[in-house]
């Protein structure tokens, strides 16, 4: 099998194929010189190849049954043969996905499922003919005909043509009379005959063939571009599905974020300032019983419930500074982070080089993912240092944190990455 060249699709060389320093030496050809019999060029021509064939036969399909639905939409029977043809068309372009994969190393994802209101036939046949992806797969088969048959004629002619052109002087030295003449007539008629009989004129004529022949695999190429288009744009996911798709993905990972911060500041409230105000209602209960009796100890106990009023007012700062802390707000995310900075068990230097401040919900994620990652620092890292830089390169924010500590960290064990 012969090795890959250019953009690799995922083809590997498998036991019993060329060996490694076969490979090597393969692979220190210029690929023009590859380019005519590696397999990824093969595999382009037979995918040109096969498309005519496979055009045809659906080219007939979507134009006989939509011509037979709307001929029959007069009566009711137009309605399902128009959805079977679509649905057929659908079925057809799942087999050229699955082409396109094998021969030209394409992935093209499935369009989006019929999304059906009712079941049963009538549901189904409404989904069908509602579904934009069902008509973008007959809308392949009525586009794809016409081109298949011009790449085919286009790749088959230069094929035939430079390998006939090319190893002419070898049919020259084994049939050396063309209808009693030496070499291959190129014109005749009955006054002038025009022969490729003489050295120059067959060197001329291989190095003619030895051109065609290496540019005929990047005009197959290039024919093939256009057949990844159509598969890509009309056989996947429209964009706007593929959109929905991502926003649904990212409204699950809002919601559990959301959710997860709930809990987080129900389990702070509860074991931080809850706890404090309870112990502090106590202590003042206490204090006011020993008010009349020991006037002392009532001031010693008021006293600790000051002390434990201001801590717990410390713990409620800290914890609305967890939903959004003001300094973010009021003066961005340089000294926000700074601040964060100034928190952590472990010296950090912060780098902020922002030319203009981020959206806010950007300046958000940013601030609790740095902080986040101190935090992990501080707790796991056994590091004595920690940088933070933040830079901006056109329109995308970009964050690095680095420590000098032990990691460790394991995507695979459960760690929380």
């Amino acid at each position: 099998m012969a090795t890959e060249y250019g953009q690799g699709y995922g083809w590997d060389d498998g036991p019993g194929f060329r060996g490694e320093g076969a490979g090597e030496r393969w692979h220190r050809l210029p690929a023009a010189l590859r380019a005519p019999i590696e397999g990824r060029s093969l595999r382009e021509f037979a995918y040109l190849m096969l498309s005519l064939p496979i055009s045809i036969a659906t080219f007939v399909f979507a134009v006989t049954t939509m011509s037979l639905g709307a001929g029959l939409l007069v009566t009711f029977l137009g309605v399902p043969v128009l959805a079977a043809g679509l649905a057929g068309c659908r079925g057809l372009g799942a087999l050229e996905r699955a082409r396109a994969r094998g021969l030209l190393g394409l992935d093209v994802a499935a369009p989006e499922p019929l999304r059906r209101r009712k079941q049963g036939a009538m549901g189904w046949m409404g989904a069908t003919l509602k579904s934009g992806a069902s008509w973008r797969h007959l809308l392949y088969t009525v586009l794809h005909f016409p081109w298949a048959v011009f790449a085919f004629c286009v790749a088959l002619t230069l094929w035939v043509t430079g390998w006939t052109l090319l190893t002419y002087p070898v049919w020259f030295w084994l049939f050396p009379m063309s209808g009693g003449q030496d070499g291959l007539q190129l014109y005749g008629d009955e006054t002038h005959q025009v022969y490729l009989d003489n050295p120059f004129e067959i060197t001329v004529t291989a190095l003619v063939g030895l051109l065609l022949t290496l540019a005929t695999p990047w005009i197959v190429r290039a024919l093939t571009l256009v057949d990844r288009l159509l598969v890509a744009g009309l056989l996947g996911p429209s964009k706007l599905a593929t959109r929905v798709v991502e926003l649904e993905s990212d409204r699950g990972v809002v919601v559990d974020t959301a959710a997860a911060d709930l809990r987080r500041i129900e389990r702070d409230l509860h074991d931080g300032a809850q706890a404090r105000l309870v112990n502090l209602a106590m202590d003042l209960g206490l204090a006011k019983e020993k008010l009349a009796e020991d006037p002392q100890e009532a001031a010693r106990m008021v006293g600790e419930a000051h002390g434990e009023v201001k801590t717990a007012l410390q713990e409620l700062r800290d914890l609305a500074r967890g939903i959004h802390p003001a300094v973010l707000t009021d003066r961005g995310l340089d000294a926000a982070l700074s601040s964060v900075a100034s928190r952590c068990a472990v010296p950090v230097q912060v780098e902020v080089d922002l030319p203009a401040r981020p959206a806010p919900a950007i300046e958000g994620i940013a601030y609790f993912t740095v902080s986040e990652l101190l935090q992990n620092i501080s707790k796991h890292a056994r590091a004595t240092r920690a940088t933070v830089d933040v830079w901006r390169i056109e329109d995308r924010l970009l964050l690095q944190v680095v420590d000098d500590g032990v990691g460790g960290a394991d995507a695979s064990a459960g760690s929380g990455l």
